[in-house]
């Protein structure tokens, strides 16, 4: 607003002595951003909005300074000024200040500059057409260079400065920790290490960011809130020792959600198969029972996790014990008690819930889901484990799903480079049965039939030991994958 002041008094003041043209329409140019330079200023400083809403004003305010920039500019257009060569005009000023003060993430930056620097060619194009002036198009796109120019530094500038930002804020503390290195990072958020300031107990940092929550609609942000809150609330109120554990989550006053979860030292199901290949059947069946312990308690709970997945699942050290199971990612549980409003709304609003790799049939069909579709999805993680290999696969999700819906899986055992018992393939097979009728009917029962499956060897605590000290001799703290963001997302899109 100061700037237009100062350029309506010099366009009636110095301008006409320098002989520089400043027509009457620069004057209502000039009035109007002022006023639109207000009405930001007096929003910002009461409005009770999401900071994604005050960025986005910000980037939309950039663009309606440089269309009035580029008006007053060439208003008063001449025949010699077409001679000219590229010049540095005032709007590519303006897209490099605002790169520099609107916090804005570089994608976005490089957009909202493309958009403004094709304004003043626009406005050119526009005053020589008005004058009926001849200037060939290509002569017109070079005098613009310059704003191309300032497109590309307004990027670099947002990179830097979003870096920056983003390392002061994870210097800081957050409730009793301090975050220390990253350990992995997805598409809405990262997982740092954290150190608790008075113990010695490390952690985990889950963090969702502000700027990963911009509103696409006006309820995003807010079920994007309700989702975090259920996933730390369904955690907490689980004691089994295979659940990961949380310690803490909250808010931020700058709007980053967060909560510290205990730090794990292993690998996921999905990389551990990756990596190593498929696991021998007695060791399959340990990590499934350990499983089965964590779903049986959150299903006494009334909770489906309804996400069960290799990605999802950890095999750690937990002090002496090797090939201990967490199960964590609870952040598309869902109780089969009724749901708060919001809550709700939060759950209808998703358009993908789960992963297709791992959907049981009733979860595509869109039907009502309990505790065995969770037995589903673990049957699909002993898949897996055993072949290496997903039990449906296609070249798109819903072909995959349509699978999950119709076809017959062939059995493991005919897949697994491993010699796998008639009696393990008859129960994972019985997991994966599209009605849920036919399934076992609880966690307890599933685990109760692998104990019953015979193995040409046992999986035992020195076996485990071994296979640790050969493969993972080093502490390999896990960046929790699952715990970012499952594909698809567990955060609504």
């Amino acid at each position: 607003m100061a700037m237009a002041l100062i350029n309506l008094t010099l366009g009636h003041t110095l301008f006409p002595r320098l002989h520089v043209g400043w027509p009457v329409v620069a004057d209502l140019v000039v009035v109007g951003v002022a006023v639109l330079s207000l009405g930001v200023f007096l929003y910002t400083r009461h409005a009770h909005t999401h900071a994604a809403s005050f960025v986005t004003l910000g980037l939309v305010y950039e663009v309606a300074v440089v269309a009035a920039v580029a008006t007053v500019e060439h208003a008063s257009i001449s025949a010699e000024s077409m001679s000219a060569g590229p010049t540095v005009s005032r709007v590519c000023l303006v897209i490099l200040i605002f790169a520099a003060i609107v916090p804005s993430t570089p994608s976005r930056t490089l957009l909202t500059a493309l958009i403004a620097a094709s304004l003043d060619p626009l406005a050119m194009a526009i005053a020589i057409a008005a004058r009926h002036l001849s200037v060939a198009p290509a002569h017109l796109l070079w005098m613009h260079i310059p704003d191309v120019l300032a497109v590309a530094v307004a990027t670099l500038i947002s990179t830097v400065i979003t870096r920056l930002g983003r390392e002061v804020r994870d210097a800081r503390e957050l409730g009793s920790y301090r975050l220390g290195a990253l350990l992995g990072r997805g598409g809405m958020g990262e997982v740092y290490v954290a150190h608790h300031r008075m113990l010695a107990r490390p952690a985990a940092i889950k963090l969702i960011r502000p700027e990963k929550l911009e509103l696409r609609d006006d309820g995003h942000a807010e079920r994007a809130v309700q989702r975090f809150k259920r996933e730390a609330e369904a955690a907490a109120s689980l004691r089994s020792p295979h659940t990961i554990e949380l310690y803490d989550f909250g808010e931020t006053d700058d709007g980053t959600l967060y909560f510290v979860m205990e730090l794990l030292d292993g690998i996921d199901l999905e990389s551990l198969v990756e990596r190593f290949g498929p696991v021998p059947p007695a060791r399959a069946v340990h990590v499934l029972r350990q499983v089965c312990a964590s779903l049986a308690e959150a299903h006494a709970h009334g909770l489906v996790h309804r996400d069960v997945k290799p990605a999802n699942i950890h095999l750690c050290r937990m002090g002496l014990e090797y090939d201990f199971v967490k199960v964590l990612d609870f952040g598309i549980v869902k109780s089969r008690h009724p749901p708060a409003a919001g809550q709700a709304a939060a759950t209808a609003a998703d358009k993908i819930i789960g992963t297709p790799a791992f959907m049981p049939p009733e979860m595509a069909a869109g039907d009502a889901v309990d505790g065995r579709a969770d037995l589903y999805g673990l049957g699909c993680v002993a898949y897996w484990l055993l072949t290496g290999r997903l039990v449906f696969d296609g070249e798109t999700a819903y072909q995959v799903v349509a699978q999950h819906l119709n076809a017959a899986p062939e059995p493991p055992s005919h897949r697994s480079p491993h010699a796998i018992s008639a009696t393990l393939d008859g129960v994972i097979l019985s997991c994966l049965e599209k009605d849920p009728a036919q399934r076992p009917q609880d966690a307890l029962e599933l685990s109760h039939r692998l104990i019953g499956c015979e193995f040409d060897a046992p999986w035992t605590e020195e076996e485990a030991a071994r296979w640790w000290q050969a493969h993972l001799p080093q502490h390999n703290r896990s960046a929790v994958d699952g715990a970012i963001e499952p594909v698809p997302a567990t955060w609504p899109s």
